[in-house]
Order: structure tokens, then C-alpha cells, then sequence
């Protein structure tokens, strides 16, 4: 039988799971918290932007600026940590600059922990939008963390990403691998999983927490604890808008039809070259037309066409 625990062992492995925890939390800082993803409003066009070493519209430099790591405006000298020594005077604006992450893009200070660690922690290393594609230098904006497949938003599709990123890409909840009740989702392959296909070899699972996906290394969740829809196609012809009648998607087939004819650049050569055609029969008639009028006022005598014989002026 195991030993039983005492009070102190247990108080000392209480304290250990805590300083674990602490150091964990440490390291994993909110995106939306972190220092070199601030909130920043330029001293000089008064434009809202994330954390920059330069404003991203006028190319200003700031007069306070923000250190990336430690997220101090101020160099207080209260430790030998600084590489240029400034004893007794406190640093502030490109005084207390020591570099620009290149990831970033936001001013570190001269600290010698935050120049030795930013570059290999900052947090914005591969920050690329999943929705437009744009990194840190292509926008003005902060960047965010999706909250259920946990990629890089920009300020612009956080909203709109979050609102369609639990619908699947099948149409039922099925397995991908068999046929049963998918119980783990992966949102960022946006598939389900039994428990049974949930197992890799590749992936391995880490105690205490959800399996991973056997596709993509992400740790899945269940299910049954998200609001999961499913993809839906329509199919057949779709109304282009509702009118009393009720015939309101004949209409919108046979404009798009139409639409569709026209666009086509055989279908428009072979209307010109009718049009064409026309023209050139219209011109013909018109010249007929004036060349009978030149003879309708044209008196040649009694004819026989006229309906005159010579054997009846002979007989009178």
C-alpha cells in the first residue's frame, strides 16, 4: 500500500502546483494585454493604432514611447540592468530606447533583459490575419486571437471571423474517418472525430487536457460544448427578389440568362453581324424606293401598257 500523505507533503505539493501555474501564466501573456499589442493615439494626427515605433499614417515619432516587453514608458535606474548607465537621472523618450522588433515593429527598451528576450517572445512573430492575409506592417491595427481556433485576427475581420468560425465543412456531424457521431471537433480543420480516430500516433495527448486533432497537432473540443452548425447548400434556382406574384425566381432565372448571353463575346459577334445584315437589307429597299420615284411622274403617251391599241385609233 502507498504511503499516506502528510499534512506538510501535501502543503508542499500545493505550493509547487502553484509556482507551476504562475510560471505558465507568465509566459502565456493575453495577446490583448501584451505590451507591444497596446493601444496607442499618435501625438501628432491624434489616429488610434497598435503599438508602433513610427505612426503608421504620418511616419511620426512618439514622445513617450512604450517598451514592447516590459511596457514601461520610464527608465527609474533602480538596477544594473540597463546597457547605457544614466546614474541618478531618469530616461525617457529615445533615451530609453534601445531597438525596434522587427515583428512588432514596436520600440524595446534598453534593458538588458528585454533586448536579450523579446525577439525570441514576441508574441507577433508570424501575426498573419487568416482572413485577409495582412501582417503587422500591412495594417494599422492590433491584432487579436480567434477564441475558438485560436488564429491571428486583424481589427477588421475579428468580429465577422468569430461569427462563422464554428460551421463545419461537411453536412452532418458525422465522423470524417467512419460513420458514427463525431464527439471532438477541430476548429480550425473544421471537422469532427470519434473518440475511437481522436488517437494518433503523430499527435500525442497531454494529461489532463482534450485530445489532439489527428489532422493538425490542435487540441479539440467536445462538441456537445459548442454551438457546431453544419455547412448548407442551396440548390435550384434562388429568388432575386420577392414580388406579389409569386414568380419572382423565373424572373431572376431568365435575367441572369439573359445576363449570361450577353456577356458571352460569341453571342454578342454574331448580334452585330445580324444587326449588320439589317442594315444593309434596309438600304437596299430605300434605294429601290427612291429610284421608283424618280419614274412615277414620268409621262411616256398612250401606251399599251396604258391601255391604248393602234387598231382602235385606226377604226375611228
Amino acid at each position: 500500500m502507498p504511503k499516506k500523505k502528510t499534512g506538510a507533503r501535501k502543503k508542499a505539493e500545493n505550493r509547487r502546483e502553484r509556482e507551476k501555474q504562475l510560471r505558465a501564466s507568465r509566459s502565456t501573456v493575453d495577446l490583448a494585454k501584451h505590451p507591444c499589442n497596446a493601444s496607442m493615439e499618435c501625438d501628432k494626427c491624434q489616429r488610434r493604432q497598435k503599438n508602433r515605433a513610427f505612426c503608421y499614417f504620418c511616419n511620426s515619432v512618439q514622445k513617450l514611447p512604450i517598451c514592447a516587453q516590459c511596457g514601461k514608458t520610464k527608465c527609474m535606474m533602480k538596477s544594473s540592468d540597463c546597457v547605457i548607465k544614466h546614474a541618478g537621472v531618469y530616461s525617457t523618450g529615445l533615451a530609453m530606447v534601445g531597438a525596434i522588433c522587427d515583428f512588432c515593429e514596436a520600440w524595446v527598451c534598453h534593458g538588458r533583459k528585454c533586448l536579450s528576450t523579446h525577439a525570441c517572445a514576441c508574441p507577433l512573430t508570424d501575426a498573419e490575419c487568416v482572413e485577409c492575409e495582412r501582417g503587422v506592417w500591412d495594417h494599422g491595427g492590433r491584432i487579436f486571437s480567434c477564441s475558438f481556433c485560436h488564429n491571428f485576427l486583424c481589427e477588421d475581420d475579428q468580429f465577422e471571423h468569430q461569427a462563422s468560425c464554428q460551421v463545419l465543412e461537411a453536412e452532418t456531424f458525422k465522423c470524417v474517418s467512419c460513420n458514427r457521431l463525431g464527439q471532438h471537433s477541430c476548429l480550425r480543420c473544421k471537422a469532427c472525430f470519434c473518440d475511437e480516430h481522436t488517437r494518433s500516433k503523430v499527435f500525442k495527448q497531454e494529461k489532463g487536457k482534450q485530445p489532439p486533432c489527428p489532422k493538425c497537432g490542435h487540441e479539440t473540443q467536445e462538441t456537445k460544448d459548442l454551438s457546431m452548425s453544419t455547412r448548407s447548400l442551396k440548390f435550384g434556382r434562388q429568388p432575386g427578389g420577392e414580388e406579389g406574384d409569386g414568380a419572382s425566381g423565373y424572373d431572376a432565372y431568365w435575367k441572369s440568362l439573359s445576363s449570361d448571353k450577353y456577356a458571352d463575346p460569341g453571342y454578342q459577334e454574331e448580334e452585330e453581324e445580324e444587326e449588320e445584315e439589317a442594315e444593309e437589307e434596309e438600304d437596299g429597299k430605300d434605294s429601290d424606293a427612291e429610284s421608283s420615284d424618280l419614274f412615277t411622274n414620268l409621262n411616256l403617251g398612250r401606251t399599251y401598257a396604258s391601255g391604248y391599241a393602234h387598231y382602235e385609233e385606226q377604226e375611228n
